[in-house]
């Protein structure tokens, strides 16, 4: 699997969501690549956070901070940076804030993304579309087969079904407005990843910065679900799926693509929760308490989830590089190195090549 630089080169690129954990990753990758990058985003939502550690703004071509439900604001966006292509990663990406701040999600998440895409009719510059989802977009049935693309959609709690709503949006614009034969459209596809880890991530009530923060404080650890089962990856995994899925948009055959697509490990490398947990501490060095919480004390949320991504392996030529041990590694070596006060830009630019290197 090899990102070839030349697709990229000088490539007008809008990120939607690049003030966040992975649109922050991808804005770095995609400026090393050679792309002239946009951003649209409301600022980070944590402090600390990824964007300023590592100094993202600094390989932007525009920082535009809004509300990706400002659809005037949006557009005129759209218009000053003429993009080839738009990778839509704004959103509200959280289970748990789903619950407590159900309206905020489904706007957000089903509006922001029906406003990008009314956005795009106006632009005839774009070219290519990859918006992200989640692996949650499925109607979990818990059972022990993995998910395939053609799977009927669903969602218990409000972050899922919020997904699983913008994936019916896209598919409804793709069909009613960027299918004439007789007109050129942008190709637009969906892309659904497993869990991701990384260097960056203070978001709460996520599994590995909730680790983190309470290796480095001393304080127990509490796990909520220590039996549920998730595709675990490193989040440089996810991005080089929309990156090949990108290419692949953009060529002459780019229509064959516009789809949905998983990208998650095999099912050998997902892992439950608190495996994880026990990986990441012996990965650090660390020997603390944890402390299993009673699921019933808690909202919902899915036991098993396991994603096929055979597709993305057969037709895109997108494999894992990292184990999930590897990625552990990667990214208790990335909080490490902020903790020593190293120069993060320069270290998560490393990461980059060596995954690219791969």
């Amino acid at each position: 699997m090899v990102i070839q630089p030349s697709h990229w080169q000088n490539t007008s690129v809008l990120v939607t969501g690049h003030t966040g954990f992975k649109g922050s990753w991808l804005s770095l990758w995609l400026s090393r690549l050679g792309a002239r990058v946009h951003g649209y985003a409301l600022d980070s939502p944590t402090t600390p956070n990824l964007f300023e550690s590592a100094r993202v703004a600094d390989g932007l071509a525009s920082d535009i901070r809004a509300n990706i439900l400002e659809l005037g604001t949006l557009k005129q966006a759209l218009h000053v940076a003429q993009p080839s292509v738009i990778f839509h990663l704004a959103a509200q990406p959280l289970v748990r804030i789903g619950y407590a701040e159900p309206l905020e999600t489904f706007s957000t998440n089903v509006i922001g993304t029906a406003n990008l895409l009314e956005a795009i009719r106006d632009v005839p510059s774009v070219k290519a579309v990859v918006i992200v989802t989640t692996d949650k977009v499925y109607d979990n049935r818990e059972w022990i087969y993995p998910y395939r693309e053609i799977d009927a959609l669903g969602g218990y709690d409000p972050y899922s079904a919020s997904k699983a709503a913008a994936e019916l949006v896209v598919a409804s614009y793709r069909a009613s407005f960027f299918s004439s034969p007789l007109q050129h459209f942008p190709n637009i596809a969906t892309a659904r990843a497993g869990n991701v880890i990384g260097g960056g991530d203070w978001a709460q009530d996520r599994l590995i910065p909730d680790c983190l923060r309470s290796f480095e404080q001393g304080k127990p650890l509490k796990i909520r679900y220590p039996q549920a089962v998730r595709p675990w990856q490193h989040v440089l995994e996810s991005l080089s799926g929309y990156l090949l899925l990108a290419e692949k948009l953009l060529g002459s055959d780019g229509n064959n693509y516009a789809r949905a697509w998983n990208f998650g490990p095999t099912i050998d490398e997902h892992a439950s929760v608190s495996n994880v947990v026990e990986r990441i501490a012996t990965c650090g060095g660390w020997l603390e308490q944890i402390e299993f919480l009673a699921s019933g004390n808690n909202p919902h949320e899915a036991g098993l989830l396991q994603l096929d991504a055979s597709r993305a392996r057969l037709e895109l030529g997108w494999r894992m590089c990292w184990s999930l041990d590897r990625a552990l590694k990667a990214t208790v070596e990335w909080h490490q190195a902020w903790l020593a006060h190293k120069d993060m830009y320069a270290f998560t630019l490393k990461q980059i090549d060596t995954y690219q290197n791969q």
